[in-house]
Order: C-alpha cells, then structure tokens, then sequence
C-alpha cells in the first residue's frame, strides 16, 4: 500500500510541473525586448532537449528490451505517421497543440515506464520521474504559449487543462504497475510508439522554431536539456 502511494506521489508530481510551467510562462513583457525572445527560444530548445533525451536515453532503450529489431523499427514509424496525422489534422482544424500533444506523449508513456519499474527499481523510477517533472516544466510553457497565441483560449482555461493532464501520469504509472508490468511487449509497443511520435515533433515543430539569427542561446538550450538526461542515466548508472 505505501508503495502504491509512493508511486502516486511521484507520478503526480511529475504531472504538476504541466500547469507550473503553464504559471510562469504567464509572465510577460519581459525587458528588454530581445531578451524575452531569446528566453522563449531557449525554453523551446530546452523542452527539444529533453524530449530528445527521453526517447535516446529511456523510451528507445527500454522499449527494445522487449521486441525485436524489425518490430522496433514498425513501432517508432508507426509513431511518426501517427502524429503526422494528428499534426495533418491539427492543421486542417487549426487547433493549436502541437507542444501540448507532444509533452502528453513524452508525459504518458514515461509514466508507464515508472510503474512498470517501480516495484524492482524503485531508484531507478523514481530519477525518471524526477526527469519527467524537468520535462514537462519547459514543455508546458511552450505549450501554454501556443495556445494563448492562437487567441482561442484564456489563460485559466489552459493552466485548469494542463492541472487536469497532471492526473494522466498517477493513472497511467498505476495501471502498469497493476497491470502491466509482466506484459514487457505491450509496454515497448508503447514506449517505440511514443518515440516515433516524439522524434516527428521534435523535427516538425520544435527545431524549426527554435533558431535565431546570431543568437547562441536557444540551441545550448538543446544541448543542456540533453545532457540532464545523460546526467540522469550516468547517476542510475
């Protein structure tokens, strides 16, 4: 039972980083003018970052565990064409969730991940949920920002969304640990499935708005969300 809570506790933390970042990206109108641009640069190649880090350093490598080479190969394409469609979509609506749709892919499946490790490595799961909740902190503030710069929806709005989603990471971390955690295929499905999607995100919308003519920051910003996760698996390591 406290495992049960303990598992509850960290997953849902993880997930409160979403309406945290939403917070503070409420802050405007910082001066001088180029300096709050090259900050949402920044945050957006910090999220690319880490996101990367996620899919190269935890969903790829534990999701292959369970599957064969061709099999992976299928799951991370399926992923890219699922999320093009989903971005096709998207478009054709213009519903503006691209980051939002991209953090809830990154957030959900390494919540799986968490409870299906949690009851034999439990350090292990519980540094992963601690990198989710670096994650999502720059992933939610991108996110908040697009939303709002569509003008179809208001601040309050967006952040009681994001709150909402926090509850995805207890519900998804309990599930696989009830549930799934002797059915180590069906998690790497998953797992590749999500990263596929991640990797199409990462190209299709974050890279390409990440670059600024002579400004150096915002893809350092990529390289230091990268090397938290290297970081992260070095400690577990």
């Amino acid at each position: 039972m406290i495992d049960l809570l303990l598992l509850v506790v960290v997953t849902l933390m993880a997930g409160l980083a979403m309406p945290l970042g939403a917070y503070l990206a409420r802050i405007e109108h910082i001066r001088p003018s180029w300096l709050e641009q090259e900050l949402r640069h920044s945050v957006l190649a910090f999220g690319g970052g880490t996101l990367l880090s996620a899919v190269a350093l935890v969903l790829v490598p534990d999701g292959i565990e369970f599957t064969t080479a061709p099999l992976a190969a299928l799951y991370l394409l399926l992923g890219g064409v699922i999320f093009m469609l989903i971005d096709m979509a998207m478009l054709r609506w213009q519903l503006p969730a691209s980051q939002f749709l991209a953090m809830l892919l990154d957030f959900i499946p390494e919540s799986i991940v968490v409870g299906a490790i949690f009851a034999i490595r439990p350090e292990e799961a519980m540094l992963i949920a601690a990198l989710i909740a670096l994650q999502n902190l720059p992933e939610a503030f991108n996110a908040y920002r697009e939303f709002m710069q569509s003008g179809h929806f208001g601040a309050r709005r967006v952040i009681t969304i994001f709150s909402l989603m926090a509850l995805l990471g207890p519900l998804a971390g309990l599930s696989s640990y009830l549930w799934l955690v002797d059915d180590g295929g069906f998690v790497g499905a998953i797992m590749l499935v999500a990263s596929g999607g991640i990797l199409y995100s990462i190209f299709q919308d974050i890279a390409p708005g990440v670059r600024l003519e002579k400004h150096w920051a915002p893809p350092m910003g990529a390289v230091l969300g990268f090397v938290l996760g290297v970081v992260g698996l070095m400690v577990i390591s």
